[in-house]
């Protein structure tokens, strides 16, 4: 502990002393876009809602997958404790795009502070948590500490690290630091077992370790308005008489693979329609224009037209549709996943739409979701080792309709079994290890 606490010394006056710059950085992501033209002042600690009086408790995630995995879990906790003020703070504009338009009225919504000594004593002094649970790999030393410093309960859900922080983290220098860290916790939920096993070679304390189930399988079908569903049930009707297939969440690289495959498919099925989901919105943007250059008859989402003969490729470039775009696919291939390096992406919003569900094999921590699917039924989830693997599997599931319902309702079932119960167990495990810590009154006041 001693040899952790010189190293967090060392790290805080460290990034005290760079804080003009990352001062000047946020300024600089602002010009560029990547930051809130007003709001960016949230990530220096700034607040721009009120504090309002009780108990509050803050969810940290990152992005909007992170974001989404915390809200069954809020509106469980609100359910419970209807006087419990909720704080939800992201990093990125996509999450605050579609979150901004879609959380409840009673959570709170700002951008996280950056990891500075004075942003985080200014949010902390002004939000003053009672409590606060971070979401799956937020963890920041001066957050964690100053937090620890004064007297709040912290928490980790959804739990993980990559192999590539374990090793960081594993290091000679930088283990009595985190080590120190995991210690400020009452109570880490690991994604997965193996997760579990990493964090307490990191030194987590075990008593503070329990399961409840991947947050990931209860996502719920969000950010889209009444507006949205009309347009997607318009978009059902003229997708009828095509063959459709769907890949989501493709990173650069990635594309090239799936058009390869579509062209091929075109070869042997000209009714085939591909969906293509880009993990940016820009990279959508860009491979519509260089179809459109090639002469393919492509749609790109944000223009709303609709289909015109010979139109066999659909770009989306659009935020929080994913869960409603797999109910227009009986087939969905999970991106991110087919060239090295990469790590995968959640299958298990495509399961749980029904869809047959195949993904490529460099999927991360997403291994132990696939593997849990598999175990619970072969037939849930495909894995595929590149292009000509990708190819066979398709045309197989297009010209074999008693294969394609077998292997959509494998994965429906097999996701309906592994997402019951996770937001119930993992509320009772907030409830013995952080909202028993709460002060009496503090506890009274929550159950009124």
């Amino acid at each position: 502990m001693k040899k952790g606490l010189v190293v967090y010394k060392l790290y805080r006056a460290l990034s005290y002393g760079v804080s003009p710059l990352i001062r000047l950085h946020l300024r600089w992501r602002r010009f560029l876009g990547l930051e809130h033209p007003h709001r960016w002042p949230e990530r220096l600690g700034h607040p721009s809602q009120p504090r309002r009086p009780g108990p509050l408790l803050w969810f940290h995630a990152v992005s909007l997958g992170e974001g989404m995995i915390a809200i069954p879990v809020i509106k469980h906790c609100i359910r419970k404790m209807p006087h419990l003020n909720v704080l939800l703070t992201i990093t990125t504009m996509s999450a605050f795009e579609v979150l901004s338009k879609s959380l409840p009225s009673e959570i709170i919504l700002q951008f996280s502070p950056v990891d500075t000594p004075t942003s985080i004593h200014s949010f902390l002094d002004y939000w003053k948590p009672n409590a606060i649970v971070l979401m799956e790999s937020e963890l920041w030393p001066n957050l964690i500490m100053d937090a620890s410093r004064n007297g709040i309960t912290l928490a980790l859900l959804n739990a993980r690290m990559s192999e590539k922080s374990f090793k960081y983290w594993s290091g000679s220098v930088l283990l009595p630091l985190i080590s120190l860290m995991l210690s400020k916790f009452s109570l880490i939920v690991p994604l997965s077992t193996e997760q579990g096993i990493r964090l307490q070679l990191l030194q987590a304390p075990p008593y503070i370790i329990n399961f409840s189930g991947d947050l990931k399988y209860v996502i719920e079908d969000f950010g889209v308005n009444e507006r949205g569903r009309n347009n997607i049930e318009n978009l059902r009707v003229q997708l009828t008489e095509k063959q459709v297939w769907m890949a989501s969440s493709i990173h650069r690289g990635e594309e090239e693979i799936i058009l390869g495959v579509h062209f091929a498919l075109m070869q042997q099925q000209p009714n085939i329609l591909t969906i293509i989901v880009p993990r940016h919105l820009q990279q959508g943007r860009e491979i519509a224009r260089k179809l459109e250059k090639e002469g393919q008859n492509v749609i790109l989402r944000s223009q709303c037209e609709k289909f015109k003969p010979g139109t066999n490729i659909y770009v989306v470039d659009t935020l929080g549709e994913l869960r409603q775009l797999y109910t227009l696919t009986p087939i969905a291939v999970i991106g991110g996943s087919l060239l090295p390096g990469l790590s995968g992406h959640n299958i298990s919003e495509a399961a749980a739409a029904g869809c047959a569900v195949l993904t490529g094999c460099h999927v991360g921590h997403f291994s132990h979701m696939v593997l849990e699917m598999q175990r619970s039924n072969p037939l849930s989830v495909l894995q595929v080792s590149g292009k000509p693997e990708l190819e066979k599997a398709l045309l197989e599931l297009f010209t074999n309709a008693t294969l394609l319902e077998e292997r959509g309702r494998a994965s429906k079932e097999v996701f309906c079994s592994l997402s019951c119960g996770i937001v119930e167990k993992t509320w009772s495990l907030l409830n013995f290890h952080i909202f028993g810590r709460f002060s009496a009154e503090e506890s009274k006041s929550l159950r009124l």
